[in-house]
Order: structure tokens, then C-alpha cells, then sequence
């Protein structure tokens, strides 16, 4: 089993080490942050390392790395840190659940984590450092940039193109052919319809709160 550390000790980097652990061939041997964040000696009952000395404590000859960081700063947090660790020597390693739908020809770039339930249509592409949360569809001819995150329930149609750096929030839906520009933000529920320009910000309208007691509904 090749051995990985990971970047991060938030709730991220918890479950990406879960599906690592029970449903890839490697094996977690560490974790690391910056310095100014080590406050102990173990997170999850792995040493935790300081990233600036990752290199001497686990070097990229014998292990590979995965930067399990969220969506922070439209993803740019994570794509700081994928450059160090490739400038580091490390391979970034990949990840797609046994249990996605994926068609011969797709192949997981590097960083990139695809979870259960997704369905990737044939000719999808998807660039590096790009997470895919669990139960989306990625239409035909689809394009999904780098440092790209998109949520769960997200519906990607056909020769839909996504920006490097976007984010695309819960239950939205890209309508075939649209484009987003880079660093594109798409809300929960949303609905885009046309392209976006570079750095855009869609939001849906949120549902309303009505002025009643649920307990003084008859039909519940």
C-alpha cells in the first residue's frame, strides 16, 4: 500500500481520510499543517507534523500527499498548499469512490476527490485539486476547471464548462451548454440558466418563514 499524509485537521480532512482508509489502496500515515497550527502531538491517532517538516519526517520518495482543505477563499486556500506540495516533490494523490458511476476514459487528476454517488457522464473532464461531494451528475462533454468544489445534488448538464476556481452550492442546476467563468459562485437551490462572467456571485431567493406555529398546522 502506497502511504499518504494529509493536509488538514478540520472536518474535511476527517472524512477524506475515512474514504481513503476504507476504500482506496493507501494507507494514512500522517497528518500536517502549517506550524503556527500543531498544537498536539496526534489527530486521529496519526502523528501530526508541521508542513514546513514534512519533507524531512515523510518524504515524497515513500509517501504521497492529499490536501483535504475546504472551499475557503473560492478554493484558493487549497490551491496555495496543492502548489507547495508539488513544488515539494510530492505526487498529489487521487481519489474516486468504488461507488461512483464513472465511464472508461474519465481518470481523476491529481488532488481530486470524487465521493459515492456521482455519475460522470462519458467525455467529462475535470481538472486537478477539484472536489465532487457526494450525489452529483456531470452531463456528456462537461468541463470542470481546477481548484473547483462542488457540493452534493449539484446537476452539471452537457458541454457545461466551469471556471477554475469555482463553487457550486447545494442543489443547483447548470443548464446544457452554459459556461461559468473562473471563480464563479453559485448558491444553494440555484438555477443558472446563462453564462457568467469571471468572479459572479448567484444567489437564490431563500424560502420564507412564515408566521404561524408549526404545531397549529392541521395537515402535520
Amino acid at each position: 500500500m502506497r502511504k499518504l499524509v494529509i493536509f488538514g485537521t478540520e472536518a474535511t480532512a476527517d472524512v477524506i481520510d475515512f474514504y481513503f482508509t476504507h476504500d482506496s489502496d493507501y494507507e494514512v500515515a500522517a497528518f500536517t499543517v502549517d506550524a503556527a497550527y500543531v498544537d498536539r502531538d496526534e489527530h486521529r491517532a496519526r502523528p501530526l507534523v508541521a508542513f514546513e517538516e514534512l519533507r524531512s519526517r515523510f518524504p515524497p520518495d515513500d509517501h504521497d500527499l492529499f490536501v483535504a482543505v475546504g472551499f475557503q477563499k473560492m478554493n484558493a486556500v487549497r490551491a496555495e498548499k496543492f502548489a507547495e506540495g508539488k513544488s515539494m516533490g510530492y505526487t498529489l494523490a487521487s481519489y474516486l469512490s468504488s461507488k461512483a458511476s464513472a465511464w472508461p476514459g474519465f481518470s481523476a487528476a491529481e488532488n481530486t476527490f470524487v465521493m459515492e454517488d456521482n455519475t460522470i457522464q462519458p467525455f467529462v473532464t475535470i481538472g486537478h485539486d477539484t472536489i465532487l461531494w457526494s450525489g452529483n451528475h456531470v452531463g456528456h462533454h462537461a468541463t470542470i476547471g481546477a481548484h473547483c468544489f462542488v457540493s452534493s445534488h449539484v446537476v452539471i448538464s452537457g458541454r457545461v464548462k466551469v471556471g477554475d476556481y469555482s463553487f457550486l452550492g447545494v442543489n443547483s442546476t447548470l443548464r446544457d451548454g452554459v459556461t461559468l467563468g473562473e471563480a464563479t459562485m453559485v448558491g444553494a437551490g440555484c438555477l443558472v440558466l446563462t453564462d457568467t462572467p469571471a468572479e459572479a456571485v448567484l444567489a437564490a431567493a431563500g424560502s420564507e418563514i412564515r408566521r404561524v406555529s408549526s404545531r397549529k398546522l392541521r395537515a402535520i
